[in-house]
């Protein structure tokens, strides 16, 4: 799954609205931002090999570091204390949504992928391999990322209009993922995803403008008549 994940960026924004729609961005996708430096430096392995499915050419052979069960609880615990630590004490929510929202990568994944994803190291690899279906695989892409967006809209925040044309964007993407070329190499397809992932990030940043944290409440102040 690629641009489905963001869906629950959106939802975990209504959840706790202090935490910055870009770090809900960087935190579902903390597994691939760390898988795609691991393959840049050749510590985690992917094969290029069109028609392994029938979404994309990825085999995901060797990835224990990142997407293996054991692992993925270990990076939602750290991206937890991490945060948990930034915000101090009043901060445990929205760290406990921030850990949360990395580890749901791993459970959607489990959905999408063919039985590449370990329990622990590289052994006992699961998946339910919707990605051999693409039309489902893209529908529950898009219907994840536009139904998290509706829960979003509905904390009556601004830009939505330029919000939903970034959303139909992710989705342009994601369909040259499905129905395009394959990438040239396991490294070009790091480092493109990196730059995905990262852009995404700075760009609903830009979007949510700093005002999409917790909305200032206001007090009504009645002036005592001397």
């Amino acid at each position: 799954m690629f641009v489905g994940h963001y869906g629950v960026s959106f939802t975990a924004k209504k959840l706790e609205p202090s935490v910055p729609l870009w770090v809900l961005f960087l935190a579902v996708q903390l597994l691939d931002v760390a898988w795609a430096f691991f393959v840049l430096l050749g510590i985690e392995k992917v094969h290029i090999v069109p028609g392994i499915t029938a979404s994309n050419p990825f085999d995901l052979y060797y990835m224990p570091y990142t997407h293996c069960l054991v692992a993925a609880l270990l990076w939602s615990g750290g991206a937890f204390l991490v945060y948990r630590v930034l915000k101090g004490s009043d901060g445990t929510f929205a760290a406990l949504v921030v850990g949360a929202a990395v580890f749901s990568h791993w459970v959607l994944d489990l959905i999408v992928h063919r039985p590449d994803l370990p329990l622990y190291g590289n052994n006992a690899k699961v998946g339910l391999g919707l990605w051999n279906l693409p039309v489902a695989a893209f529908a529950l892409e898009t219907a994840v990322l536009f139904g998290g967006m509706w829960m979003y809209f509905r904390t009556g925040v601004e830009r939505r209009a330029a919000t939903v044309v970034f959303g139909l964007i992710m989705i342009v993407v994601e369909a040259y993922v499905f129905f395009g070329p394959p990438p040239a190499s396991d490294k070009a397809l790091a480092l493109t995803s990196i730059i995905a992932y990262l852009v995404f990030a700075l760009v609903i940043g830009l979007l949510e403008g700093g005002r999409g944290s917790v909305r200032p409440r206001l007090k009504t102040h009645r002036s005592r008549a001397s």
